[in-house]
């Protein structure tokens, strides 16, 4: 519908579509070819592109009709092959320098580690692919289906259409409307003669000619102010960088799987019947949330299971009915129904964002709070201060130490001493202890098929009575017995149940959910707070783990490969303009693009994930597109057309690419809108942030470049043209 809002011709509209399926289509063989799987992340990547798949093929079919329009009023028209390939030539250095930007934007996605180059390299290969397929569309197929389907048929009916006007007009008329026809953009780039703006652009659609009727208008306003101009970009420019540290962030968007896993955790020792009537209460108080439709329960896990759990341990799968409330109020209820269990912790998540935490952090929360140390009493007393600093913290929940609990152990301490005067080893004597009370295996019976240990050890009655543990005979070198107790000391003493290593120190582990802010802001007030209130021992240390250390460490790695990423750009056009005036005019577009990007941040929650930094990524190499297509063919109109610099050859210009550069942002920023639609559907949380960020920077980057771009060219462009046309010219020369 847009394509022929703008070109009133079915023609035109046609060849430019055949770039979406044949660009899928070989997207499609080269996923085959590398045994890529279509899934949700590449379906994105492909979604995302697939309002940009027509953009090459709209820039080659605009100026191929535009310049064939041209030659049919001229008074010698040309061979229409040869105004075909000229005019295809004339933006083929654009596309092809546009889509080579693209890609090296991309670079910075297939270097993340770990669950987020999981993610989003799939969708950086999707996109690339089908960007780097419709480009070869646009330079094969596409000047080809010009040449048949814009050829005859048209001229036939642009004769026709003279013929009319003749008649109509009456020959001195027709001749004066010819003579204007010819002269074309150059009488409408002056603006003052608003009859030779309707008879150079008669078969322009209504809507373009109006588009370009108010353009000359905003072209000659703010050539005339270029100063306030450049001062208000600038100013929008500082102030959207200013508001980005004032966004919230996240690592991913929050994921809406449709149910959530509710960990219910009892003292350590409870038994398999008391955690089974905790379970069955939990159950009962979370089917009280009206959007509870079912819930499942498995209390304790068996030993040889890969994920086992103790039986005072028990995972709660609660399914929601569709709709209903919003889900922070859903969790706050659940949680609130769920407090009325005393003495045990709760923890709630989702499937799959569970699993994510666990596999970045070893425990299943969005922040692990890591304490590394060597005394074991040290490192609790130290994370129930922690425990209690964060849990006050507006955001914190499901605040929890890592489960250990002090259980009684049978501690048999050898006097070395002792050992000495009696002649003994401590090695035996431990041995001997060993097989006394843990038993070992001697020999096997076989009966059958099967073996049986046999396992030499004492019986369950002394093993149980400390008495006869103290009592228990140990043989001496010279054949004597003596009772353990008169080489060892032998008592009952409270333990850790269990301790955990990590990079061969002891830790122990305080971990948190957040609901209803975002997770780095609330970190961030965790860590305030904490370094504060905590004072720790010398030899122990935090570390702050989960999805706030993957979201940081992630950002820094993609700010910096983008840095790299905006030199290979730069070096790209550089390459090719000789200019680096030229190419920063170019680059403007990308902070243009920005002011709108943060707009649509704020207006959908101004958070910051990895997400949005993807789509800033993305839109980088489309807003770069606009900048080249507009400045290249300023240079285009003086080096070919002879045209002089100057607000003249400036707003020709401007008004020759309008067409494009507002047909290209119109058909990518429609289809990303269903993409926008609903934040909260599944499937979309990571597509949604990454659509809103490009479509926001369309809007800013297209409606500043058409005023800021022409003002900033005609404030620096002229020495840098001249350069670079002089450099043309030499090249020429020799």
């Amino acid at each position: 519908i847009i394509l022929f809002l703008f070109l009133l011709n079915f023609r035109t509209t046609i060849i430019t579509l055949t770039a979406i399926p044949l660009s899928l289509i070989i997207s499609a063989i080269v996923f085959k070819m590398f045994d890529i799987s279509i899934n949700t992340l590449t379906l994105g990547g492909l979604a995302i592109a697939i309002g940009e798949l027509v953009d090459d093929a709209i820039v080659d079919v605009e100026n191929v009709y535009r310049r064939m329009k041209e030659n049919w009023a001229s008074e010698e028209p040309r061979p229409l092959l040869k105004v075909i390939y000229e005019a295809s030539s004339e933006v083929r250095n654009s596309i092809v320098y546009a889509t080579i930007i693209v890609v090296l934007v991309f670079i910075p996605l297939f270097y993340l580690q770990g669950i987020e180059g999981k993610i989003f390299a799939p969708l950086g290969i999707a996109y690339i692919t089908s960007i780097v397929a419709s480009l070869v569309v646009s330079l094969t197929l596409t000047p080809v289906l010009c040449s048949y389907m814009l050829s005859k048929k048209k001229h036939l009916a642009h004769i026709n259409l003279a013929f009319w006007k003749k008649k109509e007009m009456g020959n001195e008329q027709w001749a004066m409307g010819n003579r204007q026809e010819a002269v074309g953009n150059r009488q409408l780039a002056t603006g003052n003669e608003p009859g030779a703006v309707d008879a150079a652009h008669e078969d322009d659609s209504p809507l373009v000619k109006w588009l370009k009727k108010k353009d000359v208008k905003l072209l000659h306003w703010g050539l005339q102010r270029p100063k306030a101009i450049i001062a208000v970009a600038v100013a929008l420019m500082i102030l959207s960088v200013a508001v980005i540290p004032f966004f919230g962030t996240e690592f991913l968007p929050p994921f809406n799987e449709g149910s959530y896993t509710v960990n219910v955790l009892a003292p350590a020792g409870t038994s398999l019947d008391e955690s089974n009537k905790l379970g069955t209460i939990a159950e009962k108080q979370i089917l009280k949330v009206p959007e509870v439709a079912l819930t499942s329960r498995r209390t304790g896990r068996a030993e040889l299971d890969e994920h086992a759990e103790p039986p005072s341990y028990s995972e709660i799968d609660v399914t929601l009915n569709p709709g209903g409330r919003n889900k922070k109020i859903v969790l706050e209820e659940m949680r609130n129904n769920l407090s009325v269990l005393k003495g045990v912790t709760v923890n709630i998540g989702q499937p799959i964002s569970h699993r994510l935490d666990h596999l970045l952090s070893g425990v299943r929360a969005q922040i692990a709070i890591k304490i590394f140390g060597n005394d074991l009493t040290t490192l609790r007393t130290t994370a129930e201060q922690l425990r209690t600093s964060i849990s006050s913290v507006p955001g914190a929940v499901d605040v929890q130490v890592e489960n250990q609990v002090m259980v009684p152990q049978l501690m048999v301490k050898i006097d070395r001493i002792a050992l000495q005067r009696y002649g003994l080893q401590a090695g035996k004597v431990a041995e001997d202890i060993e097989v006394f009370y843990n038993g070992k295996v001697v020999s096997q019976v076989l009966d059958g098929q099967k073996t049986f240990d046999i396992v030499l050890r004492t019986d369950d009655s002394t093993r149980k009575n400390i008495d006869a543990i103290k009592n228990t005979q140990i043989a001496t070198p010279d054949g004597s017995l003596i009772p353990l107790e008169q080489i060892a000391k032998v008592e009952l003493e409270n333990s850790i149940s269990s301790v955990n290593h990590e990079n061969t120190q002891r830790r122990i582990v305080v971990s948190a959910n957040v609901q209803g802010r975002d997770l780095g802001s609330t970190v961030k007030e965790m860590q305030a707070k904490v370094k504060e209130e905590l004072k720790l021992e010398e030899g122990y240390y935090l570390q702050w783990g989960g999805q706030f250390e993957s979201q940081q460490s992630a950002s820094r790695l993609i700010t910096l490969l983008s840095i790299f990423s905006f030199g290979g750009i730069f070096l790209v056009l550089y390459s090719h303009f000789k200019s680096s005036r030229i190419v920063l005019q170019i680059m403007l577009n990308i902070p243009l693009a920005l002011i709108g990007s943060v707009v649509a941040v704020m207006l959908t929650g101004g958070v910051f994930s990895i997400a949005t930094m993807v789509g800033f990524i993305t839109l980088t190499g489309i807003a770069s597109r606009n900048g080249i297509m507009m400045i290249s063919h300023y240079i285009h109109l003086v080096q070919h057309e002879g045209e002089e610099f100057g607000d003249k050859m400036i707003i020709r210009g401007s008004l020759e690419r309008l067409v494009p550069v507002l047909m290209t942002a119109l058909v990518a920023a429609l289809a990303l809108v269903p993409l926008t639609m609903d934040a909260s559907a599944s499937g979309k949380e990571i597509l949604y942030p990454v659509a809103t960020v490009i479509l926001g920077g369309l809007v800013s980057s297209t409606l500043l470049d058409m005023i800021v771009t022409p003002v900033v060219f005609k404030q620096f462009g002229k020495k840098a043209l001249d350069k670079y046309l002089a450099e043309q010219n030499k090249k020429d020369f020799d």
